[in-house]
């Protein structure tokens, strides 16, 4: 774990990023106290849904495609 002051952070950001991407753990001090920790996100890992995972869960009301009360006048 390297440990860097917010000043030298400032300074070079780009290269504690890339030793962060790297695996090293990365530690901003302010005021000799620990307030940050650069670590690299780990991109999500997303499965693909089954086929009929979402039956039941979306439905259409009959009406659906009636012309709206509020906009007949516009319709005739």
């Amino acid at each position: 774990m390297q440990q860097v002051t917010l000043a030298e952070a400032s300074e070079h950001l780009a290269q504690f990023i890339d030793a962060a991407l790297k695996g090293e753990e990365i530690v901003i001090l302010k005021d000799k106290q620990p307030v940050v920790k650069l670590t690299p996100i780990e991109p999500v890992k997303r499965r693909p849904a089954k086929a009929g995972s979402g039956k039941g869960l979306i439905w259409m009301s009959d009406d659906f495609d009636e012309p709206l009360e509020d906009f007949k006048e516009y319709m005739e």
